[in-house]
């Protein structure tokens, strides 16, 4: 018997028109069985997110927007798919190979298809309000993240390529750097062997000038003949260590504001261990206090200029309402806040882990009297999950590169522990119930807190993309304190944005010299200036008060009553 020859092929015609057609036939089952349900009983209510005409609508575009990407895989002539400018500068796919190879398009597109339509079905959902509907939207948007075709070797082109040239060599030695994450309980986003604090990171000459079991005081050498005659107290936030503000010499803002002729000291905050399980809120205002005390003493000065990053500045915020309360608010000259909040209805996403049960759970990650700052490392990455977990997974565990050199994320993974009790206290009084704008709901030291009677001058600094304290949030911060204030929006976000050298020539901010009543109002009528905002800072600073004095005796780290204890950055920095 002759063989049977092979039968043919079909063609790229033939593949379109029957996925044309079994796309149709099952678009026309799902239509015609909710029309029989209708046709046996009129009456039968539609089900939301089934039955209800938008959902049908949605079906029935996801099915014509599927077919047109399988049109578009079939026939590479085809019209090509309409991309909205996110997902044309969408990072994950940058490898032109996404595009010019049929099949990695359709992946592609295929996801952002997908991506769409949950994130559409999410906007759909009935019968649940604001704070649940963006609960929604962030976990769906982790999920998304998660299960992007470039997060698995078999759909990433490059992933493929990578394991073909190699022999799969780029596989194992990702393998390797997972397994010393996990072994390590932390993603690493930088090489760990490039940097370190007193080498090539907080090198800004100084001394140790008073310690305590909370926080260490930094007094920096003067870079300049003469100084402010009002010194500067930095309180930057417990929970990271206080280098952000004074990374590789080109960007430290320390080095900067001891070059324009301030006389600066900085607050070293301790890293949590177990003795430290009853420290609350009263300890770090009292700490914040007591650091004003000791500059003015040491310097014998009427008054200080004070910045208060983040959660530090939260708690200055605190800190001037009680002296104010105790008729002591001369003391502090003016207040600087970065990206500080003190109202926190609409904190952003940080909000999604008070709920009870992260509450619980993180309970039983403090039963030894501190958190471990690993913990809210995680968090802080959840938050950019794209950029700061998913690009990490691919380019580290799947391509299997060597881990890039970068100060700033050098320090983000130096974690901080916090204590227990009063992290707990902050997320619930704080995050939670939003009791700091509530005059008298709140008391430190004894004091009932109430932030109206704060009239110090107050420059108050937002990043127009942080996603930690929205700048929305931060601009609330002009609403409630009683005194003058400036508000600033930054470029960037929570860490680029107050990190931002001149020298940089890098994004911009925005003033409105206007009185406003909202943000948007703010935004509308604000005037755009090209580079960094801290000439604008300094410029401030000096009209509250521009005498200066000669840089000798007590402004000179160890010739006043301050005594040495250690050079700069000091100890607490550097334990781990």
């Amino acid at each position: 018997m002759a063989d049977t020859p092979p039968p043919a092929m079909p063609t790229l015609a033939d593949l379109q028109h029957w996925t044309w057609l079994l796309g149709r036939a099952q678009q026309m089952m799902i239509e015609q069985g909710f029309d029989a349900m209708r046709a046996r009983d009129p009456v039968l209510p539609a089900i939301p997110g089934l039955t209800d005409p938008e959902t049908l609508a949605r079906t029935r575009d996801f099915w014509t927007d599927s077919l047109t990407l399988w049109q578009r895989l079939l026939i590479p002539q085809a019209e090509p798919v309409v991309e909205t400018p996110a997902q044309a500068r969408d990072k994950r796919f940058k490898d032109p190979r996404w595009r010019e190879n049929p099949l990695f398009d359709w992946i592609r597109q295929s996801y952002f298809l997908f991506s769409d339509q949950m994130l559409a079905q999410v906007e759909a959902v009935q019968g649940v309000d604001d704070k649940q509907r963006e609960q929604m939207r962030f976990a769906a948007r982790g999920f998304l993240d998660a299960v992007s075709p470039s997060n698995f070797p078999a759909t990433n082109p490059e992933v493929l390529e990578k394991t073909l040239e190699t022999g799969g060599q780029n596989l194992l030695k990702g393998l390797q750097n997972m397994l010393a994450d996990l072994a390590k309980g932390q993603l690493t986003h930088t090489d760990s062997t490039a940097f370190e604090v007193g080498r090539n990171l907080a090198m800004t000459p100084g001394k140790v000038v008073h310690r305590t079991d909370l926080y260490e005081l930094i007094q920096y050498a003067p870079a300049t003949e003469n100084v402010l005659a009002t010194p500067l107290v930095i309180f930057p936030p417990w929970i990271n260590r206080f280098y952000i503000l004074d990374l590789t010499p080109e960007k430290s803002f320390i080095r900067w504001a001891v070059e324009q002729g301030i006389t600066v000291f900085l607050v070293s905050w301790r890293s949590a261990d177990a003795s430290m399980k009853d420290v609350v809120w009263d300890d770090y205002i009292a700490a914040q206090i007591e650091a004003i005390e000791l500059i003015r003493a040491g310097l014998d000065v009427p008054a200080v200029h004070t910045i208060g990053y983040c959660v530090a500045g939260t708690t200055l915020a605190a800190t001037l309402a009680i002296l104010a309360a105790r008729g002591e608010a001369d003391t502090v000259k003016s207040a600087t806040f970065f990206t500080a909040q003190v109202d926190f209805k609409n904190a952003g996403e940080l909000l999604h882990f008070v709920a009870d049960d992260q509450l619980a759970l993180l309970k039983t990650l403090t039963t030894d009297g501190f958190l471990d700052g690993r913990y809210m490392a995680s968090v802080f990455n959840q938050l950019r999950g794209r950029d700061l977990i998913w690009n990490y997974v691919t380019n580290n565990y799947l391509l299997g590169k060597d881990y890039a050199p970068f100060d700033l994320l050098h320090w983000n993974g130096d974690t901080t522990n916090l204590p227990a009790t009063w992290h707990l206290r902050y997320l619930l009084d704080l995050y939670r119930d939003n009791l700091l704008v509530e005059p008298g709901a709140l008391s430190a030291l004894g004091v009932p807190i109430d932030l109206g009677r704060v009239e110090t001058p107050a420059y108050i600094q937002a990043g127009r993309e942080d996603h930690i304290a929205p700048p929305e949030s931060v601009w609330v911060m002009t609403r409630h304190f009683k005194g003058e204030t400036r508000f600033v929006l930054a470029g960037s976000g929570h860490i680029a944005g107050v990190v931002n050298p001149p020298s940089a020539g890098k994004y911009q901010y925005w003033r409105n010299a206007d009185s406003v009543s909202s943000l948007a109002e703010f935004i509308a009528g604000a005037v755009e200036t090209k580079g960094s905002w801290w000439p604008d800072w300094i410029a401030w600073l000096r009209d509250h008060g521009a005498e200066t004095v000669a840089a000798t005796g007590p402004r000179q780290p160890g010739e006043g009553s301050l005594p040495v204890l250690d050079d700069a950055p000091g100890r607490y920095v550097r334990a781990r």
